[in-house]
């Protein structure tokens, strides 16, 4: 009623002449008109929403918006999501399997100056970006950055990532704090989505919602409540809430890294990435438990005791377990080939339950097949079960990867590079390194910080032929030695270069190589 109060008054706002003629002329006639143009309106020209189809009829989803979607039932979701993760083997693969192929063992750091920017030679370009790399090493790859120092910077990477993927999104608060041996003062503190909300619990406004505070014109946030503690721990107190600046009041950096995907314009917090897939999961676990027991009581083969009377004739009272201990009445387990004296009038009846269900593994599958749509992961690469053809399984991975890749761009754009801003600040400003202009403009600046984070490999079905793919690629001009490596091993050409020079010397040093008169390299057998 509502919708059609909606368009009435949308239609009778674009009247025209001749809409305003019949309704002063001919009331009646303009009033059916009007009536047969709603109709028409209602209908709509998509079958989707129509409101008459007997399968959507009662189908009337609400128009809110993101954080109205969102916030309420978020709590329950991350808190469902976390259970699936402990318990449910095919929700733990496949939050591991997103972990394990975007972060994996890290990332490797290569500074890439622009060198047109910062007027600069190959050779000291060169020597500066060494230089950044041993400082970004130093510092990511110490225990100190970590506020409690229990992780290191590769650590903390993957217990991020994890936790986004897993909760919808996860906070990381970059403080500094001065530290005896240490050589710079930026700190990570990771911080679980719990702790983010809106202080005494209030109800979310326009200025304020999932605990985050944002300017009512631009919509940028200002500033992060945190509890304490967390509200789902052993506390003696009441809760307590601080406040974080979300940028620096001086250098405008990010005081707090919010990590989550954001799909709606408008939207505050982030979903668990196992939302969607919640109830299937949860009710394949149930069905796995019940075909399980069900083997497991086919497997022990019960026997069901029935007699004419309905009176039991056997004395239960008197029966002990194996070390002696009484058992409960009717108790009973039967042992590996048991001969049994039934009473008069007693017979024996068995159960069959039907076990193994032979529809039980195409029914799993079909359902396994699902939640990987709705997870973006194969279901070759979410059960590891890779029984189709090279050319179905390459397809999987490629598929895979390139959701892979995505999301390891959206992990360097939203938590690596700010944390390496914030730190290459620290680094310059202390002298550590020597960044000429990096203050004065935001486009030396973001010269200074060019860099090329490289992942994990993606490994390969057939390294032979990967292999000769990535040397025809080569040298036919579509890559570079130092994609092709990334790519194939995820190692780094120049360090790979340097080792073979260094290999090569001492192999001609010691004998192992010798050179002809036509400049010929012969390799001497050992």
């Amino acid at each position: 009623m509502l919708k059609e109060v909606r368009i009435a008054r949308r239609i009778l706002g674009k009247q025209n002449i001749l809409d305003k003629a019949l309704s002063w002329f001919a009331p009646v006639h303009a009033a059916k008109r009007l009536r047969n143009r709603i109709a028409m309106e209602l209908l709509g020209g998509y079958d989707g929403a129509s409101r008459s189809r007997r399968s959507l009829k009662e189908w009337n989803p609400l128009g809110n918006d993101a954080d109205s979607d969102i916030l309420p039932d978020l709590e329950t979701l991350r808190e469902r999501s976390r259970d699936l993760v402990r318990n449910n083997p095919i929700a733990c693969g496949a939050i591991k399997t997103k972990v394990t192929n975007v972060i994996g063992t890290g990332f490797v750091f290569k500074s890439m100056l622009d060198r047109d920017v910062l007027n600069l030679s190959d050779d000291q370009a060169e020597l500066l970006e060494a230089q950044i790399e041993r400082e970004w090493r130093l510092f990511w790859n110490s225990k100190d950055l970590d506020i409690s120092r229990t992780c290191n910077g590769p650590d903390i990477a993957r217990m991020v990532y994890q936790q986004a993927k897993e909760n919808g999104d996860v906070f990381v608060f970059l403080p500094r704090k001065a530290r005896v041996g240490s050589a710079y003062d930026l700190r990570l503190q990771v911080v679980e989505a719990d702790r983010v909300c809106n202080p005494n619990h209030a109800s979310d406004t326009d200025t304020l919602a999932g605990g985050i505070e944002r300017n009512p014109e631009t919509g940028e946030p200002i500033r992060y409540h945190i509890m304490k503690r967390h509200p789902g721990g052993a506390r003696t107190v009441g809760d307590e809430w601080e406040a974080r600046q979300a940028f620096g009041p001086k250098t405008g950096l990010r005081q707090v890294i919010h990590l989550y995907s954001q799909t709606r314009p408008g939207q505050s917090r982030g979903v668990p990435d196992l939302a969607p897939v919640i109830e299937p999961l949860k009710q394949l676990g149930r069905y796995t438990e019940a075909e399980i027991m069900a083997a497991v009581v086919s497997g022990l083969f019960t026997v069901f005791i029935e007699t004419e009377s309905g009176e039991s004739g056997f004395d239960y009272s008197n029966l002990q377990d194996e070390v002696g201990r009484s058992t409960s009445d009717k108790d009973l387990k039967l042992g590996n080939g048991l001969i049994m004296e039934l009473a008069k009038g007693e017979k024996i009846h068995d159960s069959n339950p039907g076990r193994p269900n032979t529809a039980f593994d195409p029914f799993m599958m079909s359902i396994f097949r699902q939640i990987g749509t709705g997870l973006e992961i194969p279901v070759e690469i979410l059960i590891k079960h890779f029984t189709a053809s090279y050319s179905a399984a390459r397809a999987a991975l490629l598929s895979f990867w390139q959701y892979i890749q995505s999301e390891r761009r959206f992990f360097v754009d939203n938590f690596l590079r700010i944390v390496q801003e914030a730190w290459m600040w620290e680094a310059v400003s202390s002298g550590r390194i020597p960044a000429q202009g990096f203050f004065s403009d935001p486009a030396i600046r973001a010269a200074w910080l060019g860099a090329k984070w490289i992942g994990p490999s993606k490994g390969q079905i057939n390294e032979q032929a990967e292999v000769k793919a990535a040397r025809e690629r080569l040298e036919a001009g579509l890559s570079t030695l130092a994609a092709e490596t990334a790519e194939l091993t995820g190692g780094d050409w120049e360090q790979n270069h340097i080792q073979q020079v260094k290999e090569h010397r001492r192999r001609l040093a010691d004998g192992l190589v010798t050179v002809t008169q036509d400049g010929e390299e012969v390799e001497i057998d050992e």
